[in-house]
């Protein structure tokens, strides 16, 4: 029983392949580029890409479920690419489907749902056993835009320093994902991740702090510096637009910690601080 890991060298796809194989599971990882990928021992790694349709036939023989992404084109593109891959594996004998999707589709957030949930309904009308794990912010994202400045300096800069967010462990939404493509019970579910506390940007600094064991500097920056700083660290510009739009929104309508993680799981999620210790090397200056 073979399950395929589309993604796999992302940063939830390439956690779900460790879980998996800790799971003693047989995983065969999706690349485009695998002699440059690094997979524990065991894994089948094949060359494919999401968005060529020919490829998809080897990859998905004999694979009993699928770790699935969305190709993040127009939208038009995602839902032809999804409608091809799910009639192949429907030919394939593939009978379980888990949808790496967003909670931007759960809270209906105009702009960043709509490819996401155009690709859920395709995949629900496929006839294939389907799970959607639709996380909210990943801590992860604190790599790009706050680790220069603590490796450097010791300090982190944001805009709306009081802002609050529940960002998600990559872990967290991998053992979802996992947990529902392996065992009973979560066909036909669609499940929102949060991380296990509301924090604000304040906040938030302060438990990466702990989880590095050193203490950061906070300074709080208008609009502008931030979207300037972004880009300086090389976040294209509209990327830094679209992470400062939903910091503005949580300004106003701060998100919730979510009971999904802890009712599959049985247990609370991650903390930042404990995300942040886990990423130790890359905040090391």
């Amino acid at each position: 029983m073979t399950i395929l890991v589309t993604g796999a060298t992302g940063t939830v796809g390439g956690a779900v392949v460790d879980q998996l194989v800790s799971r003693g599971r047989k995983v065969r990882a999706l690349t485009r580029n695998p002699d440059g990928a690094r997979f524990p021992d065991g894994v089948e790694v094949v060359r494919g890409d999401l968005a060529r349709p020919r490829e998809w036939a080897d990859a998905l023989a004999g694979v009993t479920g699928v770790f699935l992404l969305a190709v993040l084109d127009s939208q038009e593109a995602a839902v032809t690419h999804a409608k091809s891959f799910m009639e192949c594996a429907v030919r394939s004998g593939v009978g379980r489907v888990v949808f790496l999707s967003t909670d931007a589709v759960t809270v209906r957030r105009p702009g960043s749902h709509e490819t996401h949930l155009a690709v859920e309904r395709v995949i629900e009308r496929s006839g294939l056993a389907w799970t959607h794990v639709r996380p909210g912010e990943f801590m992860a994202n604190k790599l790009d835009v706050w680790a220069p400045s603590i490796r450097a300096e010791g300090v982190v800069r944001a805009a709306f320093p009081d802002a609050v967010g529940v960002p998600v462990h990559e872990a967290d939404i991998a053992e979802v994902a996992v947990t529902a493509l392996v065992d009973d019970g979560h066909t036909g579910r669609a499940y929102s991740i949060s991380g296990p506390e509301a924090l604000t940007h304040r906040e938030q600094a302060a438990a990466i702090g702990t989880g590095l064991g050193r203490d950061l500097r906070f300074e709080a920056q208008t609009y502008g510096q931030a979207r300037a700083g972004m880009i300086s660290a090389g976040i294209p510009g509209e990327i830094a637009e679209y992470v400062l739009g939903y910091q503005a929104e949580y300004a106003q309508e701060p998100p919730s910690v979510r009971p999904d993680f802890a009712e599959v799981l049985g247990r609370p999620g991650r903390t930042l601080a404990q995300w942040a210790a886990d990423h130790t090397a890359e905040f090391a200056a």
